[in-house]
């Protein structure tokens, strides 16, 4: 995820000077100020993707710069620090609207944490999805559910259906089909669009976490847990919780789960008190949960509880007419992203890219438009190019480490060094993301790399944005 614009609002300039050192070697863009006056004109005139606030603020009533923030913005995330608060402080300042609390002194690791996932939440709320495809011959700046096909049709139908309801939704589909897409226009065409659309992958969270993650902890409820933790849902209050790849959820943290759905009510984790939430739930699976039901790795009453209403989105070989509109779409996007010339795709290559079956569904074919760009400099994109790429793609995941560099040293002699370095690098930058969800910051954690060399690097091999 590329850098946000951050406003750290804070009259300590000690807490100041520490957290613009910390942001030197990043590509977040920072502005600081120390009132809470200032504050607001510059959010009136500048977009923001994130605010970073001290609690307590000379001449400023407690809640009333995260009131006043709100009422400025609504989707604009406000995390609150503070060195003084008691027990209830942490809850009271989410419950005024800020997205999170943090207590001083402040960790660098947790405030880079939460700054991300603030950040996928503004601009989750803020980036318009446009449906239908209209947008495929616009500016690109939008993300789009694109496609005229029948099946397509039946989603873009289903959406407007349940847009407007608070039903529970879930979103089924195979890898790369665009569920996070359905579930962000979910929330934009609906009632809570004025408020936060709060995102968790559960497959990325190591299991052990993950109850903390949706729930929240008490000071002192395990090692390591030395402040009061909001989770997920108590952020997610009156707004939008989308639950991406529930069926990864561990059986034991179903039940809890299936009480919240029920009773609107749970606890933190080493809590005896009852939280009340209105939560709209929005929950997406690559997996058949009814086989998972009949197996018995996924609770048969929460399944019905998630599926109050479904949509089931089309895998890419059953979207016929689509992948046409969808080349040219990622073609345009990624030209303006780069600022490469205005380049084409032959009619050929458009026969080639419709004769493969691209398990990798939407996602897999965005990524194959993007490398062809690459590739043709400029040029128009020809069935040579595509058919290569979509033949590196097609090799099965037996074929050997040691064939892989045999091959290398065949087809590309003089240039082999070169050529293996870049085969293998963005195989590893892409299996980074896809291991944790496409945040930036845990691959980059987890390769040893900067977000911003590591957001260059994909943007380099045609990955990612």
């Amino acid at each position: 995820m590329e850098g946000g614009k951050v406003l750290i609002v804070d009259p300590d300039r000690t807490t100041g000077d520490t957290l613009k050192d910390w942001f030197k070697k990043t590509d977040h863009r920072i502005s600081v100020v120390d009132t809470g006056a200032k504050a607001i004109s510059l959010i009136e005139s500048s977009h923001f993707d994130v605010v970073l606030a001290e609690y307590q603020i000379e001449g400023v009533r407690e809640f009333d710069l995260v009131k006043e923030i709100r009422r400025t913005r609504p989707n604009l995330p406000v995390v609150i620090f503070t060195g003084k608060y008691d027990s209830r402080t942490a809850i009271e300042v989410v419950k005024a609207g800020a997205f999170d609390f943090l207590p001083k002194p402040l960790e660098k690791a947790e405030i880079f944490r939460v700054l991300d996932e603030a950040i996928n939440s503004s601009r989750s709320s803020a980036n318009p999805i446009n449906i239908g495809g209209e947008d495929a011959e616009g500016d690109g700046t939008s993300d789009a559910l694109i496609g005229k096909s029948r099946a397509m049709l039946e989603v873009y139908k289903a959406l407007g259906r349940l847009s407007a309801t608070p039903v529970t939704v879930l979103i089924q589909g195979e890898t790369g089909t665009g569920k996070e897409l359905v579930a962000r226009a979910l929330y934009q065409y609906g009632h809570r669009s004025h408020r936060p659309f709060i995102t968790v992958n559960c497959a990325a969270i190591p299991e052990n976490l993950l109850e903390s993650e949706l729930f929240g902890h008490e000071k002192g409820s395990f090692t390591g847990a030395v402040t009061t933790r909001i989770g997920k849902f108590e952020q997610a209050h009156n707004a939008t919780l989308f639950l991406d790849e529930i069926g990864d959820m561990d059986l034991n943290l179903q039940s809890k789960m299936l009480r919240v759905l029920q009773e609107k009510r749970f606890q933190r984790v080493g809590g005896a008190e009852e939280i009340s939430v209105d939560v709209r739930i929005i929950a997406a699976t690559h997996r058949d949960l009814q086989a998972m039901v009949a197996e018995g790795t996924f609770r048969e009453d929460l399944y019905y509880r998630l599926n109050v209403a479904q949509i089931a989105l089309p895998p890419l070989r059953e979207r016929e007419g689509d992948i046409p509109v969808l080349s040219q779409y990622f073609l345009e996007r990624f030209r303006r992203e780069t600022d490469l010339p205005n380049m084409g795709i032959s009619k050929a290559a458009l026969e080639q890219l419709n004769s493969g079956s691209w398990p990798g569904n939407v996602r897999q074919l965005q990524n194959v438009i993007r490398k062809a760009a690459l590739n043709a400099r400029g040029y128009s994109i020809d069935e040579a190019n595509i058919a290569l790429l979509m033949k590196e793609q097609a090799r099965p995941a037996s074929v050997s480490f040691h064939d892989d560099l045999v091959r290398i040293l065949e087809e590309h002699k003089g240039d082999a060094h070169r050529v293996f370095l870049e085969t293998f690098e963005s195989r590893l930058f892409e299996a980074a993301m896809e291991q944790t969800g496409d945040n930036l910051s845990k691959a980059a954690e987890l390769l040893g790399l900067s977000r911003f060399t590591l957001r260059e690097k994909l943007k380099s091999y045609g990955l990612r944005d």
